[in-house]
């Protein structure tokens, strides 16, 4: 006879099996527009009211521990006041933290008082109300600190990249928006587009910042820049790379002994180049997951390592490698440019799904041998996935995933 115990693993395994299906080797069929999306107008993103109200507000976290968050936001008008208030939930005791103000010119665009504070010392896993602004401009958020780190902390991440501020765009923030689940953003680089328009337009940058602040105010967004940041450009007398970018978007690198917030700024545009560079060190140190952007469609990778790529005949030589990461291409956000919709053919022995539609994902880490990841089409209620895999940790739990 089965015991009650017996039963509850069965069922758990069933479960598991069932939220757990993954595609393997699958080219989806599925059909959506092909031309590029369109950007909403600059109306579409009003400032605030008030004068001189604080705009285009985001967070991130401040510190390599969880235990800071940096608050960064805009003044239209004047420099001051440039101070965060900020207090616990369930306290009345209030804290000010003094921001650095930035400005910056781009060929004929003046940019507002860009604020960035660092508010130090909070509790973990812990709601905290902050404050912007005064008098009939002053404005009000909140966010949750995370959990002190340890090896079996549950944690939950949306991941986005190539979002812009297309019609699309905004389907796809929405769609991210409307599911509760989301604690923090990995965002995987290319923001606003603004280098799409004649002279790279930097009024795009901020209508790019009103768009997402309903949710960057609230939960950290942790950025990483692609080539769409760059915003070189000697013939209109712009040569400093990444100046709207670094000027806007303050990022904790030091705490995590990095030089600099960019990527290995000699590669920035040399895939091949950081592959060579960064593979070994993957497998070495049995990484799970890379996620990356840049061409607009959705893919997912078997594990696998050292892929031989001819520049002149195109082929792809995959070796299967348990200790390999799964590679995610995610930069489906939405972007003015449209869709990356060729794959190469047949479709390679290390491809496990990919589709050319605008999305996003969710990666729930659950303790430290699980991890579930979903990816989410944008003509799908939020409840549908399209593409999902648990993931199993190569350190604790080194068993085939079998997708």
């Amino acid at each position: 006879m089965v015991g009650t115990m017996d039963l509850l693993t069965l069922l758990l395994l069933l479960l598991l099996n069932i939220v757990g299906i993954c595609n393997g080797g699958v080219t989806s069929r599925y059909v959506r527009k092909a031309e590029p999306s369109v950007d909403m107008p600059l109306a579409a993103f009003p400032p605030p009211p008030g004068f001189n109200a604080p705009e285009q507000v985001h967070i991130t976290q401040g510190d390599h521990d969880g235990r800071s968050v940096i608050v960064s936001w805009v003044t239209p008008d004047e420099k001051y006041p440039n101070v965060v208030t900020h207090w616990e939930a369930n306290s009345k005791r209030k804290h000010k933290t003094h921001s650095i103000i930035k400005t910056y010119r781009y060929f004929n665009y003046s940019s507002g008082y860009i604020h960035h504070a660092t508010i130090k010392r909070l509790k973990y896993d812990t709601k905290y109300f902050y404050q912007l602004g005064s008098g009939n401009a002053t404005r009000r958020f909140h966010f949750t600190t995370p959990p002190k780190v340890g090896p079996d902390v549950p944690y939950i991440f949306g991941i986005i990249g190539d979002l812009g501020q297309t019609y699309d765009s905004n389907q796809t923030f929405e769609h991210y928006v409307s599911n509760p689940k989301g604690q923090a953003v990995l965002f995987v680089g290319d923001l606003s587009y603004a280098d799409d328009h004649p002279q790279h337009d930097n009024r795009r940058w901020d209508s790019w910042g009103r768009f997402v602040e309903k949710s960057t105010a609230y939960q950290a967004w942790i950025w990483v820049p692609g080539n769409h940041e760059l915003d070189y450009a000697p013939e209109i007398g712009e040569n400093v790379p990444f100046k709207p970018y670094t000027h806007r978007y303050h990022v904790p690198y030091r705490a995590s002994q990095s030089t600099s917030p960019l990527c290995n700024s000699y590669h920035y545009m040399e895939g091949e180049s950081m592959r060579v560079a960064f593979e070994s060190w993957f497998v070495q140190h049995k990484v799970d997951l890379v996620v990356a952007g840049h061409v607009h469609s959705y893919e997912r990778t078997n594990r696998f390592s050292n892929v031989q790529y001819n520049i002149t005949n195109g082929i792809s030589t995959p070796v299967k490698d348990p200790s390999a990461p799964v590679y995610l291409t995610i930069g489906d956000g939405g972007n003015i440019e449209g869709l990356a919709d060729r794959y190469t053919e047949p479709q390679p022995s290390y491809s496990a799904y990919r589709e050319a539609s605008f999305g996003h994902a969710m990666l729930e880490i659950k303790n430290r041998t699980h991890a579930h990841f979903t990816w989410h089409r944008n003509h799908d209620n939020e409840a549908v996935v399209a593409d999902s895999q648990w993931l199993f940790n190569r350190y604790w739990y080194p068993e085939e995933e079998h997708c």
